[in-house]
């Protein structure tokens, strides 16, 4: 027996709205595996920025002071995007996870009503081919009793293909409300959280930028050469000045000395000199003496 125009009409209204709720129940499905995905990197990141803060907490321990202070505060600001972030993680688990797995029980209390509709067009196919049968063996009692049941089955498939129908169409509707809600609340945590750690971000940026350099550099080479160095080395130079001191006072004296000694040496010279013309004149003289004596002779 053929179906008649209403039946099939509902028939291709059942198949359309099974192949929408097969269609929600999968690619809610990726979905949710998907953002669920997306906030446990999310979690990760916040767990790597921890030791990330952890470890320049410890490196900043053993840094000069000023450079040792700028990093402190900048792993404090990289502590708060860790708050943020753990935030960001709650609020995206309850506004944006929780809301597309919850439409598995959604797509299940559909798939039931798709299936109480089905049953009760089932039956009515049934009922219209047990008429048809009944006809041809042309007993009336029969016949009435069967129209009777198909009657009685066509208003129930109606009925509940009516109800299907609302059922679906509130369906889609709120379907496209939590589309419409999930997704803004995605985008709102999302820019919630990146307006936040923009701030602080600023903020540590402006704390490892204001490390005064030179200030660090003269602590550093101040490590280089300790106040007991500097004595030390200010005791060698005064050593060293003394000693250069007693050098040139000895080279001094032994020159005094040397030209007192060549002093003397030439007044001695000059001396025997003196002595020797003496000697010389008195010896002319005597030579004079002795040839006037002869003369005179």
């Amino acid at each position: 027996m053929s179906r008649t125009p209403d039946a099939r009409a509902r028939d291709h209204q059942t198949k359309e709205i099974q192949k929408n709720i097969t269609n929600v129940e999968k690619h809610f499905g990726d979905m949710c595996q998907l953002f669920s995905a997306y906030v446990r990197k999310t979690a990760s990141l916040r767990d790597k920025a921890d030791l990330l803060v952890r470890e320049i907490n410890v490196y900043a321990d053993t840094e000069t002071p000023n450079l040792k202070r700028g990093m402190k505060q900048f792993a404090d600001q990289l502590a708060k995007i860790g708050d943020y972030r753990q935030a960001q993680v709650e609020r995206l688990e309850a506004k944006v996870v929780e809301p597309l797995k919850s439409y598995g029980a959604v797509v299940k209390h559909k798939r039931e009503d798709l299936k109480t509709t089905q049953s009760a067009r089932d039956r009515e196919s049934k009922q219209m081919s047990q008429l048809e049968r009944t006809r041809q063996r042309n007993p009336s009692d029969r016949q009435i009793i069967a129209e009777s049941e198909l009657q009685r089955a066509t208003m129930d498939a109606t009925r509940t293909t009516r109800q299907l129908e609302e059922t679906i169409d509130e369906f889609e509707k709120q379907k496209i409300r939590d589309i419409k809600k999930i997704f803004g609340e995605f985008v709102t945590v999302e820019m919630s959280f990146h307006a936040k750690a923009l701030e602080v971000y600023t903020a540590a940026y402006q704390n490892i930028q204001s490390v005064d350099e030179d200030e660090d550099l003269e602590v550093f080479r101040s490590l280089l050469h300790p106040p007991d160095y500097q004595s030390r080395l200010e005791i060698v130079h005064a050593h060293s000045r003394g000693s250069l001191d007693r050098t040139g006072s000895s080279m001094s004296k032994s020159g005094t000395l040397q030209q007192q000694s060549a002093t003397s040496r030439l007044r001695r010279r000059d001396d025997n000199e003196d002595e020797d013309d003496e000697d010389k004149d008195e010896s002319d003289e005597e030579e004079d003496d002795e040839d006037v004596t002869d003369d005179d002779n």
